[in-house]
């Protein structure tokens, strides 16, 4: 126990120095939060913060772990997390399943069973001003004094940097649920040669946000997205698109949703060599319903002059930038993008980014993955994959603009 309470220590002093150095006050509480769930062993943590101007209730702002929180909050006294921000006081709770307090609702809706945690206000010099939640250990343990006290001097440190430098709270606005993951794997092969790349991942997108995906190479990043895109089928769980089940659609459903609701952005440009920019958008403007017009969408990336030349004319941004037009060519719901810009230097980079950061603000719901963690700042929310299931999920308050990026 001596060495636990020496590593706390050293834990609660690197809290310490994070949150007085830092020039991001909503990026130091993301760190300080997942130091703290590392140090004791947590599978997952969550900063709740209470809008006691507005509507009364509370609501996560920074979680790590596999549950994703977006949309969802409590009223004052509703839940642990509710009763913590009403009373004020720290809340040890060894088993939350059979507590009556407990807000059985968050795991039905996120997939993630919560066994224990330790619950402490955040206290401002005037009042409570949220709450900070640790979850579950993953040696199956329950918490002792040493876990509290440190979860104690993370509220105590977050609560007086907040004072000191100010945060946004800017509380998330409700968006519909447009994409939705329960539960879902995905296996590959059979016998002895079968390989499960996803499992279990549960994920909502809302309308009109801008997701990024990271993760190792092999994490499930690009599986998830071929599932979500209708070119690859679950093994098993739930997909649904705009209310719509998709879990188990055959050929000719799966065709119609790429066909009128995707849109897809490769690496790879996969422009058609013997036609121009103009004739590639028109040849996937046949395919869809109700197809936006080619000479507009290529004004809307900015090559309308570049309308009658053939992909071997343009530089590679430039055919990106085709490529992304050929997307809005099906006024789609949702695009997609793997890796768009991993084959471009700097500079092109940028640019094809500002021009997705467009489509993005005219109301377009994207998904990305990426290698690149910086792009991860534009996004109003990232997620990052682990070993088959979301590990991670970020909430961006302030996202990025594209030419703030730099690598």
């Amino acid at each position: 126990m001596e060495n636990e309470r020496i590593n706390y220590t050293q834990v609660v002093w690197e809290i310490t120095r994070l949150l007085q150095e830092a020039e991001s006050l909503e990026e130091a509480l993301r760190t300080s939060l997942s130091q703290v769930v590392r140090a004791v062993g947590a599978e997952a943590g969550t900063i709740w913060f209470y809008n006691s101007a507005g509507d009364k209730r509370i609501y996560p702002s920074f979680w790590i772990g596999g549950a994703d929180l977006t949309g969802l909050s409590l009223a004052e006294g509703e839940g642990i997390a509710g009763t913590v921000v009403k009373e004020g006081k720290t809340t040890v709770v060894k088993d939350c399943q059979s507590d009556p307090r407990w807000a059985g609702r968050f795991d039905e809706t996120t997939g993630f069973v919560t066994r224990s945690m330790v619950c402490v206000p955040l206290v401002n010099k005037y009042e409570v001003i949220g709450c900070i939640q640790i979850i579950n250990k993953k040696d199956g343990t329950l918490y002792d004094d040493a876990d509290v006290d440190l979860c104690e001097n993370l509220a105590m440190l977050a609560a007086i940097a907040i004072d000191d430098k100010g945060l946004n709270l800017g509380f998330t606005e409700e968006k519909k649920v447009i994409i939705s993951l329960r539960g879902v794997t995905k296996t590959f092969g059979s016998g002895e040669t079968q390989i499960q790349i996803l499992k279990g991942v549960n994920l909502d997108v809302r309308e009109g946000e801008f997701l990024v995906i990271l993760g190792e190479s092999g994490c499930g990043k690009s599986t998830m997205l071929n599932i979500i895109g209708g070119m690859d089928q679950l093994t098993t769980g739930t997909f649904l698109f705009n209310g719509e089940d998709y879990s188990h659609a055959d050929d000719n459903q799966l065709t119609m949703y790429r066909r009128n609701s995707v849109g897809f952005i490769f690496q790879a440009y996969n422009l058609m060599p013997t036609l121009t920019a103009e004739e590639n958008l028109n040849f996937i403007g046949e395919l869809c319903e109700n197809p936006m017009d080619a000479q507009q969408a290529l004004d809307s990336v900015g090559l309308l002059g570049r309308k009658d030349n053939y992909p071997s004319q343009m530089s590679g941004g430039q055919q990106q930038r085709v490529s992304i037009a050929r997307a809005l060519m099906k006024k789609p719901r949702v695009i997609l993008a793997d890796e768009p810009t991993a084959a471009l230097d700097y500079e092109t980079s940028i640019e094809v980014l500002t021009v997705l950061e467009e489509v993005i603000k005219a109301g377009t719901t994207m998904l990305m993955v990426t290698h690149n963690e910086e792009i991860a700042k534009m996004a109003n929310r990232v997620i990052r994959m682990k070993g088959g299931v979301v590990a991670e999920v970020i909430v961006n308050r302030h996202p990025a603009s594209a030419k703030e990026l730099v690598w």
